[in-house]
């Protein structure tokens, strides 16, 4: 399904975040990088059908949650959980942490 809109709820300094708000512009779709509901801009739903909600990983998940709630109480949105794409990425810690960690 193709996004109308695209809602990334993120931090404006966030490199992640702003990355994708920047692939949903690059789609054709009007993108808006928030850190909460409160911050859409009022008219920015207007002849909406679609609207994809993405999070960068710092957005806490009632942040995310709240968008939702928003979007289903004042516009009666059906909302559908898609997973566009899975991540599993692992940070080892530094060679120095790791030597203090075994016994």
């Amino acid at each position: 399904t193709r996004a109308d809109v695209v809602i990334v709820l993120g931090s404006q300094n966030s490199s992640n975040s702003r990355r994708l708000m920047e692939l949903g512009e690059a789609r054709g779709a009007r993108s808006f990088l928030i850190d909460g509901i409160q911050e859409l801009p009022e008219d920015a739903l207007s002849g909406t059908e679609t609207v994809l909600i993405s999070a960068g990983a710092s957005a806490p998940e009632v942040v995310v949650q709240e968008c939702v709630d928003t979007l289903v109480n004042r516009f009666g949105a059906d909302v559908e959980s898609v997973v566009v794409r899975e991540e599993h990425v692992s940070f080892p810690l530094p060679k120095e942490l790791r030597l203090l960690t075994v016994d």
